[in-house]
C-alpha cells in the first residue's frame, strides 16, 4: 500500500491564505509568478507521496473570482521544438494544454505573451494559431541593457517596448511551461506599465522547491538539484534571509544571483525602496506545511535522486545531455548513500535480462520488472512476439486479476494479425511493442473474458514503479507513460540498429 507523507487540504489552506495575504499587502494588484508545473506536477508528486499534482491549479479554481492568468512561452522553445520530458509533448502543445485547463475550470485567462520574440517563424505561426481560435496573444522582446543598464531596462526602451496586457483582477497569476520562459521579465514589464498608468501593484514568486522551511540537505531538496542538474541549479541558505533575521532558510542559486538586481528593478519601477530583504522574503511557498510524515517523503525524493540518474544516463547515452549533468546526479546519490540497485526494480529485470537470450542477431536481451502496490515484484522479457514492456504489463494485470500464469491474454490469430501488418508495410521489429499489446489486449477483451479482466486492472498500475534494462521504443515509452507508470531504464540500447522503421 502506497505510504502517505503529504496532506493536500492543509497545505490548500495554508497556501490560499498567504496568497491572499500577499494580495492585501500589494495594495492595488499583485503579480504572482508561478514556478514550477501548475498541472500535472508529477515530480512532487513523486517526492511528495500523497501530494495531488494537479493541487496547484485546484488553489486557482478556490481563487478564480480574484485571480487570471498571463501565459508565458519562450520563443526560441517554439522554434526549437522543446519537449515536456514527462508528456512527451512540445512546450507550444503543453501551452495549449494548460489553456484548456484553464478553461475547463472556469479559470480566466488574460492572455498568452511569446517572450523574447524575434519574429521566429514558429512563434508566429503559434501566435497566429491562437489568434485564430480567440486567444488574446502579445509580444514580448528582449530587454534591452539587461543585465546592468538599469535605467535603459525600466524605459520606454526596455520595458516599455513591451505590449501591455491591461488585467481586470487583483491576483494576476504568470506561469509558463518550462524553465526560462520569461515569467519574471514578464511580471516586471507588467508592473513598469502599471506604475506609468498610476496603478499600483507589487510582485511575488511561487516556488514549490527547494522547500525553503526543511533542512538544506534534505533528500527532498536535493531531488530539485537532481531534476536541475542540467541547469546547473545549487541549493543553498539565502545569504540575503539570514543577514536580515538572523534565520536559516533555503533558496536557490539563480534567484540568490539575481537578487540585487531585482532589488534595483522594483525600487526603479516604484520610485520606492523594494519591498524584500531577501529572495525568500519574496516567496509564498506553503508546501512544507503540507508534510505530514517526514520520513515517507525522505525515501520518495531518495528514490527519485535515481530515477533522474537513470534518465540522465539515457540521455547522455542519446546525446541529449552531457556528462557533467550525470556526474552532478551521481554525487548527489553518493551524498545520500544510494546506488543504482537502490531502487526495488533494478536487481529484479537484470536479473530476468540474463535468463534470457535473443534469436535476433541484431537484438539483445532486455527485460523488465514492475513493483504493484503491495511489494510484489513482476517481470517480463523479450520474445519474439512481444517487447519486455508488454510482456511485464500482461503478467502484472495476470497477478492482480488471479488469472493462471499458463493463460495467455492475447490470441495468437490476433499477434500473428499485427505482425503481418507490420511485415507487409516493412515496419521492424516485427515483434509488439506495447502500445500495441494493449490495443490487441482490447480487442481480445470483447471476446474473451480473462483479456476482459486483465484490461481492468490497467488502471491500477498507475503509480507502480519500473525499470527497464534498455531503453524503452517510443511505442513502449508512450504506453508507459498513459499507464501513469514511473518508469527507469538502463542507458542501453535495446537493439544493434541503428534505425527502426
Amino acid at each position: 500500500m502506497l505510504e502517505i507523507g503529504f496532506n493536500n487540504e492543509t497545505y490548500l489552506e495554508e497556501q490560499t491564505r498567504e496568497i491572499l495575504a500577499r494580495v492585501e499587502s500589494a495594495r492595488g494588484r499583485l503579480y504572482l509568478e508561478f514556478g514550477g508545473k501548475l498541472m500535472f506536477d508529477h515530480h512532487a508528486a513523486r517526492v511528495l507521496p500523497g501530494y495531488d499534482p494537479n493541487v496547484k491549479i485546484r488553489l486557482l479554481e478556490k481563487l478564480r473570482d480574484r485571480a487570471e492568468i498571463i501565459l508565458c512561452i519562450f520563443a526560441g522553445d517554439i522554434e526549437k521544438r522543446k519537449i515536456r520530458g514527462d508528456f512527451g509533448i512540445t512546450y507550444d502543445n503543453d501551452a495549449l494544454m494548460l489553456i484548456d485547463g484553464f478553461r475547463s475550470r472556469g479559470i480566466t485567462l488574460r492572455g498568452v505573451v511569446i517572450t523574447r520574440f524575434e519574429e521566429q517563424p514558429s512563434a508566429i505561426s503559434f501566435e497566429n494559431r491562437l489568434k485564430r481560435r480567440g486567444v488574446n496573444v502579445f509580444r514580448h522582446y528582449y530587454t534591452k541593457g539587461y543585465p546592468t543598464n538599469v535605467d535603459l531596462i525600466v524605459s520606454e526602451e526596455g520595458y516599455g517596448r513591451n505590449d501591455y496586457i491591461k488585467p481586470s483582477k487583483s491576483l494576476v497569476v504568470v506561469t509558463g511551461p518550462g524553465p526560462g520562459s520569461g515569467k519574471l521579465a514578464t511580471c516586471l514589464s507588467q508592473l513598469y506599465h502599471d506604475f506609468q498608468r498610476g496603478i499600483h501593484a507589487g510582485y511575488s514568486k511561487f516556488e514549490t522547491f527547494p522547500i525553503w522551511n526543511i533542512p538544506l540537505k534534505h533528500p527532498v531538496n536535493a531531488a530539485y538539484e537532481a531534476a536541475t542538474a542540467d541547469l546547473r541549479d545549487v541549493n543553498l541558505v539565502d545569504p540575503f534571509h539570514l543577514e536580515a533575521y538572523g534565520t536559516t532558510a533555503i533558496n536557490y542559486n539563480r534567484d540568490v544571483e539575481a537578487f540585487p538586481l531585482l532589488k534595483r528593478i522594483l525600487g526603479k519601477i516604484t520610485g520606492d525602496k523594494a519591498p524584500y530583504a531577501s529572495p525568500t522574503d519574496m516567496g509564498v511557498n506553503r508546501v512544507g506545511f503540507g508534510i505530514t510524515d517526514d520520513h515517507v517523503v525522505r525515501r520518495a525524493a531518495e528514490q527519485e535522486i535515481i530515477r533522474r540518474y537513470f534518465r540522465y544516463s539515457s540521455e547522455y547515452i542519446m546525446g541529449l545531455t552531457d556528462r557533467e549533468t550525470v556526474q552532478k546526479v551521481e554525487l548527489l546519490m553518493y551524498d545520500y548513500g544510494l546506488t543504482p540497485e537502490s531502487r526495488p526494480v533494478v536487481e529484479p529485470a537484470r536479473s530476468s535480462k540474463l535468463a534470457e537470450e535473443s534469436t535476433d542477431p541484431l537484438d539483445l536481451a532486455a527485460a523488465g520488472a514492475l513493483m504493484l502496490k503491495d511489494g510484489t515484484i513482476i517481470t517480463g522479457k523479450n520474445s519474439d512476439l512481444m517487447h519486455a514492456s508488454g510482456a511485464v504489463i500482461l503478467n502484472a494485470v495476470k497477478k492482480l486479476a488471479g488469472i493462471e500464469d499458463d493463460v495467455h491474454l492475447l490470441a495468437p490469430a490476433t499477434i500473428e494479425s499485427i505482425r503481418s501488418l507490420k511485415r507487409s508495410i516493412n515496419s521492424f521489429p516485427l515483434r509488439l511493442d506495447l502500445e500495441e499489446v494493449l490495443v490487441a489486449l482490447s480487442v481480445n477483451a470483447t471476446v474473451f473474458k480473462p483479456a476482459s479482466d486483465g484490461m481492468a486492472k490497467l488502471t491500477e498500475l498507475r503509480g507502480c514503479e519500473a525499470h527497464l534494462t534498455h531503453i524503452p521504443s517510443p511505442g513502449d515509452e508512450s504506453g508507459l507513460r498513459n499507464l501513469g507508470i514511473y518508469v527507469t531504464c538502463d542507458p542501453l540500447f535495446g537493439s544493434r540498429r541503428l534505425y527502426n522503421s
